[in-house]
């Protein structure tokens, strides 16, 4: 699975969950524990933020996954295509 932490008016990874950071604590309710998860956002530093809480609390398998430019995603007019 791959979330991206990113703000929903900034875009987002098509087929991505789209939880913003200020969200992950709620997220964790409904998020299951042991499926591998790639955390990601526009610069990286969201998603590395993510990675440590979700860690501290119990999920092993997630990953920073660092920016959507490492990723290799295709953007249009300064903004990640949906």
């Amino acid at each position: 699975m791959v979330i991206d932490v990113e703000l929903t008016l900034k875009g987002h990874i098509k087929g991505s969950l789209n939880v913003p950071l200020d969200e992950i604590g709620k997220a964790m309710s409904w998020l299951i524990k042991d499926v591998p998860a790639v955390v990601v956002c526009a610069s990286g530093s969201r998603s590395e933020e993510a990675v440590r809480i979700l860690k501290a609390n119990g999920f092993e398998k997630v990953y920073n996954g660092g920016s959507w430019d490492s990723l290799g995603n295709i953007k249009a007019g300064g903004c990640p295509v949906k």
